[in-house]
């Protein structure tokens, strides 16, 4: 996108060691521009044309780059929706030789596969984009395993109208905020999983990762956010009844486990059976 230009291996090395004089972290979306140019873009409805121009050696070579630069500068860095599963042996080598590498994924990339997208749904459009099934598979292995850090919605919503049946054209993002934790934690107990491994991958690994210690856990001196949930009620995902304010959803049909009964903000109730009160937020920061 014109606002959100590449960086170039010079820039973004000399970005990497400005970051890295302070102790930041630099967070990035990984696909190598050389490959995606040099991928085949047909546009049109068809999900697989899309796919193939989305090459998986495209966030693979960006994240090589990334390893390379970051064990060479001593910088820290975090790979933003992971979507590859080819970059996974590079990571876990990375994170072995001791490179300060973290890495999340999504909720549609751990739920969703190439296989069930219809032409022209561009709904399912995100870049990256979702997978196969096989993909998919090695996904929540390295979750499991602990080569994945996180799961993070990338939340990205947008007006009906941009969501045109075009995939090369239609806007890429998908509106996960408000089913993430129901999504992720339908397809992990289907695989073996806890809900104490969802809260892990969704709660305490993310605070840690902004560095915000009063969130993340339930315990004394944190903030006393939480979601009351039923993981064993069921719900069928009716876009109409989103609270998105533009209701289009990748997940429309689809049945769901974990319907949340409340949620708690810093001790107060918020929401209780989908009705809200006024919040009371705050600006959060974090200590120097």
């Amino acid at each position: 996108m014109d606002e959100f230009p590449h960086l170039d291996q010079e820039r973004l090395a000399q970005s990497l060691a400005e970051i890295a004089g302070f102790g930041g972290l630099m967070i990035v979306h990984a696909e190598d521009p050389h490959h995606l140019d040099a991928a085949p873009q047909h546009g049109g409805p068809k999900y697989t044309d899309f796919l193939a121009s989305r090459p998986r050696d495209a966030e693979d070579t960006a994240i090589a780059n990334l390893i390379a630069q970051a064990k060479r500068l001593g910088a820290r860095v975090h790979v933003l929706h992971l979507s590859s599963s080819d970059a996974l042996p590079l990571i876990r080598a990375a994170k072995a030789e001791g490179v300060a590498i973290t890495v999340e994924t999504c909720p549609h990339y751990l739920t969703l596969t190439a296989e069930e997208v219809p032409d022209g749904a561009s709904e399912f459009k995100c870049c990256p984009p979702i997978r196969e099934a096989a993909n998919q598979d090695l996904l929540w292995q390295a979750l499991a395993d602990g080569t994945i850090d996180c799961v993070v919605t990338d939340h990205s919503p947008s007006t009906a109208d941009l969501k045109t049946d075009d995939f090369a054209t239609a806007w890429g993002g998908i509106s996960g905020l408000q089913l993430s934790l129901s999504a992720v934690w339908t397809a992990a107990r289907e695989r073996g999983h806890g809900l104490e491994d969802v809260v892990r991958w969704m709660s305490q690994r993310t605070a840690a990762l902004a560095g915000l210690g009063s969130k993340g856990a339930i315990e004394a001196g944190r903030d006393a956010d939480f979601a009351v949930l039923a993981p064993d009620d069921t719900f069928t995902v009716d876009p109409a009844a989103l609270q998105h304010r533009n209701r289009v959803t990748a997940y429309a049909g689809k049945t769901l486990y974990g319907v949340v009964k409340s949620t708690w903000l810093r001790g107060e109730r918020i929401v209780a059976d989908g009705e809200f009160t006024e919040p009371k937020g705050r600006l959060l920061d974090r200590p120097a």
